[in-house]
């Protein structure tokens, strides 16, 4: 079998000039960044849409992920290219990867077999520097924040509630804790901090929920960095540093152009993680998508239960989004290490009992995607390993339900492999769709939303609050902030907040152990169990299997 890069160096993309044009794009409203990649300007969206067709947008979710792999972003990226082979006019608008997860244990993220965006060395990698400028971005704050502190601190600001962390693109818990300004008075003031990831900054939150440059300033200058000695908020505005982040975000700002192996338009843009911020690509790129082409088909990040339902609660509800029909990607690998197996060997051992055995999970993120008031599609991923029993399992229990399914073999024979999917979404469109129905209303006291959430979405008893949460609570609702929706922060390996629970538990509570206050991006992150902002490497990170050969990079996923 060929490798991914293998796969991807058959195939010669054509220069995304062609790409932009097909799209209805113009010249000046184009940045190239050589052949294969470009910026789209903002002004795009200024102008009237030339489609005559309502525009629609399909989300692809997945069932609770597990080591056995999912294929949600290869789905997305099938998807689009049978779209595309059936005469449609579709653009896909997915995330940036993170460097992190390249460097760890998710490897790449740009599809997979001949169900790939390219160029994907670039895009797993550097790609046009998006990252990077939100890293410095976020940084130029946090530098402000000390050198105010350093130089007789006229807002008073309490370096023990400085609130703002620091970021960095990269996997490394040894950052997790820190602390800053040792080294005498001339090197600033001691205090605790730490590090995040870029993928959980706010000022990726910002750009991927700002819809103009003046949204994205408005965010940035009212996010909260910390508290004075009186207790008051003291907001990013007041370090006068929003211009110089704004220069530093100018071309972030800007969706990032590039096509799949079949030259279907992609936008990738942004990229918040679903289990720590709110998973989903900005809304910038998903409208713009939707300003060219009749189709969007758009993914959020991990299982049903986080990215799915904050696309929903937070980006659909923020940006007035409404998709038309969701699309829930299982595979019987996946199954049937909910349905019990431990061990990757077992993996390829034939058991369509495992694979019924985990079919509560895939039952759980049907009924949530029902609960949104859309009629979820099961697109069965199908691996070279899988039996015809196995599959067949799925398919009974999805007819048994009234789920509509087809089998994806998109991996295999790009396009035409997902014809069946694409050929259901259709029919499912042709019928109909209900608007989207939130789980909660944005003004609902907090804990309520919170517990909307975890026992409607998740299926846990209740919600259990700490002491520091419960101090967050009252000085959210003493601010103000408690108008503000909710991004939970929870273990993307199981429904609940313990991620050894597989399948789908019951009779769990979910522990919430801080409320933060994310004032620009327009949201509070609800930190559940023992999730953190800054993932480790594993033993044996993926970085140990990269390489440049001949100028190519290896070894990416």
């Amino acid at each position: 079998m060929r490798s991914d890069v293998e796969i991807a160096a058959s195939v010669t993309p054509a220069p995304i000039t062609e790409v932009a044009e097909g799209l209805g794009l113009t010249a000046e409203e184009l940045h190239p960044y050589g052949r294969d990649k470009a910026k789209v300007d903002l002004s795009v969206l200024a102008r009237p849409r030339a489609r005559s067709e309502e525009p629609k947008l399909v989300l692809v979710s997945a069932i609770t992920p597990t080591r056995a792999g999912e294929g949600k972003t290869t789905t997305t990226i099938g998807l689009g290219q049978a779209l595309g082979a059936l005469g449609e006019s579709v653009c896909l608008a997915l995330r940036e990867p993170s460097l992190g997860p390249c460097m760890g244990v998710k490897g790449g993220a740009t599809g997979g077999g001949y169900s790939q965006v390219l160029p994907a060395g670039s895009i797993n990698l550097h790609f046009t520097g998006d990252f990077h400028a939100i890293t410095c971005a976020h940084n130029l704050l946090s530098a402000a924040i000390d050198n105010h502190l350093h130089h007789a601190n006229a807002l008073d600001i309490d370096p023990q509630r400085v609130i703002w962390r620091r970021v960095m693109d990269m996997n490394d818990r040894a950052l997790r804790n820190t602390i800053v300004g040792l080294g005498g008075a001339s090197q600033g003031v001691p205090r605790e901090t730490g590090f995040d990831i870029t993928a959980a900054s706010e000022v990726m939150a910002m750009l991927c929920l700002a819809e103009s440059l003046e949204d994205l300033r408005a965010r940035i200058d009212r996010s909260l960095v910390a508290y004075n000695r009186s207790g008051e908020p003291v907001c990013a505005g007041k370090l006068n540093v929003t211009g110089a982040m704004l220069a530093l975000l100018k071309d972030a700002v800007m969706p990032n152009l590039v096509q799949t192996m079949e030259g279907t338009p992609v936008f990738i843009h942004g990229g918040p993680f679903a289990n720590i911020a709110h998973g989903c690509n900005s809304v910038i790129a998903t409208k713009m998508a939707m300003h060219l082409a009749d189709w969007t088909v758009t993914e959020a990040g991990f299982g049903c239960d986080l990215g799915a339902e904050k696309f929903m609660d937070i980006k659909c509800q923020s940006a007035g989004l409404d998709p038309v029909a969701v699309v829930l990607v299982a595979t019987a690998r996946a199954l049937k290490v909910h349905g019990g197996i431990k061990t990757r060997r077992e993996l390829t051992i034939p058991s369509p009992e495992k694979v019924r055995a985990g079919l509560c999970n895939l039952a759980k993120h049907v009924e949530n995607v029902r609960h949104f008031g859309k009629r979820p599609i099961v697109a069965i991923n199908r691996f070279h390993t899988d039996t015809e029993e196995e599959l067949q399992v799925i398919r009974a229990w999805c007819e048994e339900t009234n789920t509509p399914v087809a089998l994806s073999d998109h991996f295999a024979r790009g396009g035409q492999g997902a014809i069946a999917l694409a050929e259901v979404l259709k029919s499912v469109v042709e019928e109909g769709t209900a608007p989207m129905k939130p789980v909660y209303q944005w003004s609902e006291p907090v804990v309520d939303k919170i517990t909307s959430v975890a026992t409607q979405i998740y299926g846990a008893r209740q919600v259990v609050l700490t002491a520091e949460a419960k101090a967050d609570l009252k000085d959210i609702k003493r601010l103000g902030f408690d108008g503000l929706p909710i991004c939970i922060a929870k273990t993307q390996s199981s429904l609940s907040d313990n991620p050894r629970l597989r399948g789908r538990p019951t009779d769990f509570d979910v522990t919430v152990r801080r409320i933060l206050v994310n004032a620009g991006a327009g949201f509070l992150v609800v930190m559940t169990g023992d999730i953190m902002r800054m993932p480790g490497l594993p033993k044996v990170p993926q970085a140990e299997n990269m390489d440049l050969v001949d100028g190519v990079v290896v070894g990416i996923g």
